[in-house]
């Protein structure tokens, strides 16, 4: 059972932004790196974990949570999905950060995606699927 929990990561390198695309067996959208936080675990563990796992990036001390926690519904996902959560589990709260690596860095795709782009905050806003993803990078500073 998942808990109502998640982690969204922008990662930056100068002033480019990472949109990673879904595999299409998990949809074949743009994304920003993303999951769940497991029982036990930190929401900074959690996407200490994801950024490992979808990108081979250690962010350990590069990672800064940026003060904005958004909100979505569930009404939109597939029930396959809904039944993850507790039972009237409604809505997923999501912890964003931000992870800042060196200039020539190049992601390590999982699984979980089959391509990647570096792109402005203005492109990746375009590319992104989820309206709410895109409202959080138009919201916070991307330190840079």
């Amino acid at each position: 059972m998942r808990q109502p929990l998640e982690v969204l990561v922008f990662v930056r390198r100068g002033s480019e932004v990472l949109v990673v695309k879904r595999s299409p067996a998990r949809g074949g959208y743009w994304h920003s790196i993303a999951g769940g936080v497991e029982p036990g675990e930190t929401e900074l563990e959690a996407a200490l974990r994801e950024l490992r796992e979808e990108t081979g990036l250690d962010a350990l001390g590069s990672l800064v949570a940026v003060a904005h926690r958004l909100t979505y519904s569930l009404d939109e996902d597939p029930p396959e999905r809904r039944k993850l959560f507790p039972a009237g589990t409604t809505h997923v709260e999501v912890e964003a950060f931000v992870a800042v690596v060196p200039e020539g860095w190049e992601p390590e795709l999982d699984h979980e995606h089959d391509d990647y782009r570096w792109c402005t905050p203005q492109e990746a806003r375009e590319l992104l699927y989820w309206d709410d993803v895109k409202d959080a990078l138009a919201r916070i500073d991307l330190g840079g």
